[in-house]
């Protein structure tokens, strides 16, 4: 799937806000072009949490092995926890090595390059291979989002 593909998909989704920074938004520069994704079904960002998924389309301060510079390349990125993660991975985030993994790989879940650790997958040019389970774990991921607002809500941490 291009990657216009894959926004069509997630912005069907319900509750999903997306932040699509561009010149003159007030966002920095560096956010231009990219999309951030947040369950946010009173169509407001949140102030209290990250997104839940985001796509890039270049290379990052301390985030250019993906080789997102290159033309056409761009990565999509989702927090899938630890239990996901594991579950597309193979291993928990606690035991990224970087050292072993191709972060420019291109339609493969690989750890983020910066924030596997912390439960976060990325997939450089999603094609064939891993277009339809990652638009299952975008959608439940989106799910796990509602999921937590509604528990926050119900204990006033909204």
């Amino acid at each position: 799937m291009t990657m216009e593909q894959i926004l069509a998909q997630i912005r069907s989704f319900s509750g999903v806000l997306e932040l699509a920074p561009q010149e003159g938004s007030g966002h920095p520069e560096i956010s231009w072009g990219d999309h951030f994704f947040y369950y946010a079904p009173d169509g407001e960002i949140p102030q209290n949490r990250q997104p839940y998924a985001t796509i890039v389309t270049k290379n990052y301060p301390n985030d250019g092995d993906s080789r997102l510079d290159e033309p056409g390349r761009w990565r999509m990125n989702v927090h899938a926890g630890t239990q996901l993660f594991t579950e597309l991975l193979g291993y928990p985030p606690r035991s990224v090595d970087p050292s072993t993994i191709d972060f420019a790989e291109a339609d493969v879940f690989i750890p983020h390059p910066l924030y596997g650790s912390l439960g976060w997958v990325a997939v450089v040019e999603p094609g064939e291979r891993t277009t339809p389970r990652l638009l299952e774990v975008l959608g439940c991921r989106r799910r796990r989002g509602h999921g937590a607002r509604h528990h926050r809500s119900d204990h006033g941490f909204v």
